[in-house]
């Protein structure tokens, strides 16, 4: 998972640029690019890896790993809204699955890629759970991460949320992440790939007309205790189009998704 600087994206710039340096950390197998709160003496920084979480003061590549002491425990489950974002599969599922992600986080990426596919063959497509896709872009991924989720609620626009999915699906697949992984001009070639009007959407992106939907899947995220991206919640369906979702943080393997959905589908 990558962490977010701050949920509501008013970080200072420099500190959004000394986040690019860390780029590389995310590499590790499963590991966790954090942006901390500094302590006195020490820098933004610190690199987990599953079980521990390791501090760095002054040069990292001179001091040695310091252990941090413990936070407070994770909510393990959450209260989530559906909002009015893209769903795929059967409206009327059992069982919902709220991602919220970042189109140019590499972990998001790996989800994509590794797990997706899986979950949509086994559940999505059977009918058995719905996919609702919510914005998390993380500053330090931004202009571009925010600009792909305007574009593809720009193409939800011309075609509804089954054109959102494969505009969606085609981000994912063509961007290396990080914040550089796509330019404009090969979002819009997007566009024009799967048919839609190049004009209209390249025009919805400069226009921003997304911009306060984006911002609000953050603010909704951020208050349901996404800290960073992916983030899932899973629940069963509500009428309400509320959830009390269980939470899977970052690229989790299928297996983890497959024993939270099928204990609620028992």
């Amino acid at each position: 998972m990558e962490k977010s600087l701050n949920p509501l994206h008013s970080t200072p710039v420099s500190i959004l640029i000394g986040a690019l340096i860390i780029g590389f950390t995310i590499l590790w197998a499963n590991g966790v690019v954090t942006i901390n709160k500094p302590e006195a003496g020490k820098s933004l920084l610190s690199f987990n890896q599953p079980g521990k979480q390791v501090g760095v003061t002054g040069n990292p590549a001179e001091l040695p790993p310091q252990p941090q002491a413990p936070g407070a425990p994770a909510p393990t489950s959450a209260k989530v809204s559906i909002d009015d974002d893209p769903v795929l599969g059967e409206k009327n599922a059992q069982v919902t699955l709220i991602e919220f992600s970042d189109y140019e986080c590499p972990f998001c990426k790996r989800h994509f890629d590794e797990t997706y596919p899986n979950l949509k063959k086994d559940y999505i497509d059977t009918g058995k759970v719905k996919l609702v896709y919510r914005d998390y872009p993380l500053p330090f991924h931004d202009p571009m991460a925010t600009v792909e989720a305007i574009a593809a609620n720009c193409a939800r626009d011309q075609g509804g949320d089954s054109v959102y999915f494969k505009f969606h699906d085609e981000i994912f697949k063509r961007t290396t992440s990080n914040g550089n992984g796509l330019s404009k001009d090969k979002v819009y070639a997007i566009a024009s790939d799967l048919s839609l009007n190049g004009d209209d959407l390249k025009s919805c992106v400069e226009a921003e007309k997304y911009k306060d939907e984006v911002q609000k899947d953050i603010a909704d995220g951020a208050a349901a205790g996404a800290s960073g991206t992916p983030t899932f919640f899973i629940g069963k369906s509500d009428s309400t189009g509320t959830i009390e979702g269980n939470i899977l943080v970052g690229a989790q393997p299928y297996t983890a998704f497959q024993s939270a959905i099928d204990n609620l589908l028992k």
